[in-house]
């Protein structure tokens, strides 16, 4: 009994040892050195293997061959770097009342979305300015309408204070229920710039120097800097990527699903989201799904007699969304019917029509 229980307290020391050994050294180094046998998963792509349901390959290693429409990877071990081995696992979640696929990862491109699905996206603008009223918003809603146009949902528009902790709250709490998650505001040198820091603290890792990005700020603004160290600098350690753009001045910050825009007016919106797109094209930052499809009707209609017919048309039609709104308290009523199958809008804004008398409704263009 003796020699077994020493046997074991050996075997365990042993264990514990070639783990440290394993953890100090690049893994993959020793595996390619070493010629042990791995899983052929890792070969195609795979970084990070789970189940079934949670596991596809890590769009950072993908290629983008034109002539071959069927997606490429390349090995694990040529990811550039370790700590971004969990882009390969994907959060699956239940599909909703209109059957539509959603995707909860890392906000890139997964081989599992259905060619029609919904994704969803957050926008945070973070600004005290904006809460206390001196200023208005125009980002957030140019920022949902460039959204739907490529076919996302927008499941929330969030403004929060100039505070690394308000920042960090609503990042975390929200990036695993969408597929991506846009912020803007506080992005720079100022003691209200938090955004970077408050990111970084979502996701449980420090600000770090990033060298490339430094180089970017010296060539922008070396003659405004001071001291040392540039503030600015300072990214996400391990999970920032940097998106380049010739048209960019700076490159766009990415962090897993969450990518940070530094726009501060509608031009700069613009030049940025344009580049995106761009770049979404060559290398699949975001799925690009089919655009939203919408009719817009107006009627003079009152809310009373309006309200049953369309509660009863959103039971009928759960794959729509279906709004209203009134132009003035004692104008006219337009409705809206929004979705990705053109025949089911035109089917929805048929059975409201026949419910009420010849004319009722008239079409918005």
């Amino acid at each position: 009994m003796n020699v077994v229980a020493g046997i074991s307290v050996l075997l365990g020391t042993f264990i514990i040892l070639f783990s440290e050994l394993l953890l100090s050294i690049d893994i993959w180094a020793f595996l390619l050195t070493c010629k042990v046998r791995y899983c052929s998963l890792y070969d195609q792509g795979y970084t990070s293997i789970g189940s079934i349901h949670d596991t596809v390959p890590n769009a950072l290693l993908g290629v983008n061959d034109s002539d071959n429409s069927k997606e490429k990877f390349r090995p694990a071990y040529l990811l550039p770097d370790g700590r971004l081995e969990r882009a390969g696992r994907a959060k699956k979640c239940s599909p909703p009342v209109s059957g539509c696929f959603s995707s909860i990862s890392n906000g890139l491109k997964s081989v599992d979305l259905h060619k029609n699905g919904m994704l969803k996206a957050l926008v945070i603008a973070v600004g005290d300015e904006i809460l206390f009223g001196s200023i208005a918003d125009q980002l957030g809603p140019s920022l949902c309408r460039k959204l739907c146009s490529i076919g996302w949902t927008v499941s929330q528009i969030a403004v929060v204070r100039n505070d690394v902790d308000s920042v960090a709250e609503e990042v975390e709490r929200r990036k695993s229920e969408n597929d991506m998650v846009f912020i803007y505001g506080g992005v720079g040198p100022l003691h209200s710039d938090v955004t970077v820091a408050g990111v970084a603290k979502a996701f449980g890792v420090r600000v770090a120097p990033d060298e490339e990005f430094e180089e970017y700020l010296r060539h922008l603004i070396s003659d405004k800097c001071t001291g040392d160290r540039n503030e600015m600098a300072q990214l996400p350690e391990g999970i920032t990527e940097l998106l380049h753009h010739e048209k960019l001045p700076v490159p766009l910050i990415k962090c897993q699903n969450v990518i940070i825009l530094s726009a501060t007016n509608i031009i700069e919106l613009d030049r940025e989201w344009d580049c995106l797109i761009e770049l979404t094209r060559s290398s699949g930052f975001l799925a690009l799904v089919g655009a939203f499809v919408s009719k817009h009707l107006r009627t003079t209609l009152s809310d009373v007699e309006t309200a049953q017919p369309l509660s009863k048309l959103g039971l009928d039609f759960p794959d729509l969304s279906i709004g209203c709104y009134r132009e003035s308290r004692y104008g006219s009523l337009v409705i809206s019917f929004r979705g990705k199958d053109e025949a089911r809008v035109e089917a929805a804004a048929e059975a409201l029509r026949k419910k009420f008398h010849p004319g009722a409704f008239n079409e918005i263009n």
